[in-house]
């Protein structure tokens, strides 16, 4: 991609995140590698919503600045991801509410409730939690990129990547939206997983579409410990989930208890979202 039309895919996608509630203020933050290697980065504190072409930051594949414009303090992020996924060339990071509702919680997307996201995303793993904008956080995530192509971060939010902005916004919607879809079903009673036999059908099925590759069957949610689907050989096994995710399904943190009144709210927002 040249940097201009990155340059204005950025800005488009940037007014998506806010119109769409999924940043507010100067939260989240966009990125695209362009083809010779640099980096076109929204701009430290400013809102996803306001920003121009001429605003945007471009820094090496490093990090270092090329122009005048001071890149998202959470770069760091953006610079591990397309080192560890060399085919991935946009980034996208925001705070979309029922994401990050399962970040806060402590819980990973990764129930096998809706085929669709199977096919076209996969499992949202849980990071650990690691302070903004330092290297606790992009350690936190390390272990999570290679085979994941979204993930949550412990009490701060979400990202996801992809071949371009779009496809990187399309993935970090879907999150939000499996996240909202999981959260009303367990309000109503509790959603149903699909059963392995169909899992298996839909890894096939997205590979063959070449929406996902084998590298994601090491992936590390648990439900793929269901089915006959093993890693490619030399990938190893597909991860635990991270400590903090565990001890809360150990300790009953999958379940939430709502009051009458909280359900009813819930429900309204929802509501109203989709309205």
């Amino acid at each position: 991609m040249d940097e201009q039309t990155a340059r204005r895919e950025i800005v488009r996608v940037g007014k998506l995140l806010y119109e769409r509630g999924y940043v507010v203020s100067s939260d989240g933050n966009v990125s695209v590698r362009l083809d010779d290697g640099r980096i076109v980065a929204t701009p430290t504190q400013t809102g996803k919503g306001r920003m121009t072409e001429d605003s945007l930051a471009v820094t090496d594949s490093e990090g270092k600045a090329l122009n005048d414009r001071k890149a998202s303090s959470e770069l760091a992020m953006h610079l591990l991801i397309y080192r560890e996924r060399p085919e991935v060339k946009a980034v996208c990071h925001a705070h979309p509410p029922h994401g990050s509702a399962f970040a806060v919680a402590g819980l990973a997307i990764d129930q096998p409730i809706l085929s669709e996201v199977i096919l076209t995303l996969g499992c949202v793993p849980l990071a650990e939690y690691g302070t903004p904008s330092t290297d606790e956080l992009t350690e936190a995530m390390r272990p999570l990129v290679k085979h994941h192509n979204a993930l949550l971060m412990a009490n701060h939010g979400a990202v996801a990547y992809g071949a371009d902005v779009w496809q990187a916004f399309d993935r970090l919607e879907t999150l939000e939206h499996t996240a909202k879809i999981a959260i009303l079903a367990r309000a109503l009673g509790g959603a149903k997983n699909l059963p392995p036999d169909a899992i298996e059908k839909l890894i096939h099925v997205r590979e063959k579409a070449g929406y996902l590759d084998e590298r994601a069957r090491c992936q590390s949610c648990g439900y793929l410990h269901e089915t006959r689907i093993t890693c490619p050989a030399g990938d190893g096994v597909a991860q635990a989930p991270p400590p903090r995710a565990a001890a809360a399904a150990a300790n009953g943190a999958g379940k939430i208890n709502l009051t009458r009144e909280e359900l009813i709210e819930l429900l309204s927002q929802a509501a109203r979202l989709r309205g």
